[in-house]
């Protein structure tokens, strides 16, 4: 072959190589992740989802203000994944919902907070005074668990309506004289002097147990690989934020538009998780009959469907 053309072919092979991997690498770049979230500072995992993603995936974070709207985008397809509190997902799993809990997300991350000069000091001390609860979540549950406790119930308090983003304000307005909130409420109001602490409401059988990382049976039995994937990425990102708590403030201020001061006494209450182990099972399964007991739900869920622990296991032992 004479020399000019040897060049030719020469450069002709090296440029269809560069296009053939441009072109896989454009293809593989087209597969995006969805995943909800609350906003939340126990919700913040997924945004270190990309330092820990492989190549061939995009992570797109998408925040929800209520555990319903999270739990609602996983069952209708509009996320691959969600993060909200483990009622949310009782509850669909309950109404027959194809939700599946596939991980853990995190444990702690509620506080009883009451106003400084309430004279408040125990749940005893919220008998006739106006608190604030989100219906539906986490905490409903567990502060109704934690009145029957006291002797008390949801009759004795004047249960108010009120978001978790709203609740710190609320507080500080004389709006309300207590909360069942979710972090960083309860370190905003810390931090601004308005608020203390009646208790983390963790004594309960439930223990600290509170958000959960949840995706659709469909997903599940159309692309398994995605969920190994995706809970590798989770299990990675929740055990670097535990990790490196200077990333972890940082991080929540960014996302959540909060002051240091407030996340600084908020990140202790935080426990970002990825396992599902035989505590968290037990847990989990009590936390639903306290759902149904109450009436929050009208059966419980298929627990040998409704919580899936194989892909933790698997990636528990890579």
């Amino acid at each position: 072959m004479p020399t000019t053309s040897r060049r030719n072919f020469i450069r002709l092979a090296a440029a269809a190589t560069a296009l053939a991997s441009t072109s896989v690498r454009a293809l593989a770049a087209d597969r995006v992740i969805k995943v909800g979230t609350l906003k939340l500072i126990h919700g913040i995992t997924p945004y270190f989802y990309e330092k820990f993603t492989p190549a061939g995936f995009k992570i797109e974070v998408i925040p929800f203000e209520s555990p319903t709207d999270g739990k609602n985008a996983v069952v209708t397809g509009s996320v691959d994944f969600g993060i909200f509190g483990l009622a949310a997902a009782t509850l669909g799993g309950a109404n027959g919902e194809p939700v599946v809990v596939v991980g853990a997300a995190c444990n702690r991350g509620m506080a009883v907070v009451a106003g400084k000069d309430s004279g408040i000091n125990s749940i005893k001390d919220l008998k006739g005074k106006k608190v604030a609860i989100w219906p539906g979540s986490t905490q409903e549950v567990v502060i109704l668990d934690r009145l029957s406790a006291e002797g008390m119930t949801i009759k004795d308090i004047e249960a108010v309506r009120v978001s978790f983003s709203d609740m710190a304000p609320a507080l500080a307005r004389g709006d309300i004289a207590a909360y069942v909130g979710a972090e960083p409420a309860a370190g905003i109001s810390l931090a601004n002097g308005v608020g203390k602490i009646v208790e983390y409401p963790y004594s309960t059988p439930t223990g600290s147990l509170n958000m959960v990382l949840s995706t659709r049976r469909e997903l599940i039995e159309k692309d398994p690989e995605l969920i190994r994937t995706l809970l590798k990425i989770h299990r990675k990102a929740s055990e670097f934020a535990m990790g490196d708590r200077d990333a972890f403030t940082a991080m929540a201020m960014q996302k959540l538009g909060q002051q240091r001061p407030s996340i600084e006494q908020a990140a202790p209450n935080v426990e970002l998780t990825w396992n599902i182990d035989d505590l968290f099972l037990k847990q989990a399964q009590y936390y639903g009959s306290q759902m149904l007991a109450k009436k929050q739900i009208r059966q419980l869920p298929d627990y040998t469907t409704f919580i899936d622990p194989s892909f933790v296991k698997a990636i528990s032992a890579s």
